[in-house]
């Protein structure tokens, strides 16, 4: 069984409870606004990093991708910051990767989990700081989610 910790929105800040929960992680999955290059760095330190790049990443870091696709103990992903700007599930994917509206949810669409870990960076818009992790193996997984106090 794999733990795939799931993030998005960190704007700069790695939480001392994000970063216990990142060694304990076998790959880590961002849906982007890393916000700087520091923190790009720092996650990019663990093995199995995969990130995509949010509308608060273009201006440091034009080598992210806006989409990527990733495959994981039998679990399809596909990652973009924004979901407006995917009208569909893409083909061959079992878990929507997203971000961008702090607002944490996993809706069944499409024959597809489309999942926004909410962010785990500042507070903002008056949401909690969350992030989830997906336990994963033979291409079922199960979520659980973590709120993160202020």
């Amino acid at each position: 069984m794999k733990r795939i910790v799931i993030l998005s929105d960190t704007h700069g800040l790695l939480r001392p409870q994000v970063l216990e929960e990142l060694q304990r992680a076998d790959a880590i999955l961002h849906a982007g606004d890393l916000d700087n290059r520091e923190t790009w760095e720092a996650l990019d330190r663990f093995d199995n990093f995969y990130a995509v790049r949010g509308n608060c990443d273009a201006y440091w870091f034009n080598d992210l991708p806006d989409t990527l696709r990733v495959e994981i103990e039998g679990v399809r992903f596909f990652l973009i910051h924004d979901k407006s700007r995917l009208p569909c599930r893409p083909a061959n994917t079992d878990v929507v990767l997203f971000g961008h509206t702090h607002a944490p949810c996993a809706e069944s669409r499409d024959g597809a989990l489309w999942l926004n870990p909410g962010s785990c960076g500042p507070r903002r818009y008056g949401r909690p700081a969350s992030f989830c992790c997906l336990e994963a193996e033979g291409g079922r997984y199960r979520l659980t989610w973590t709120e993160l106090p202020d």
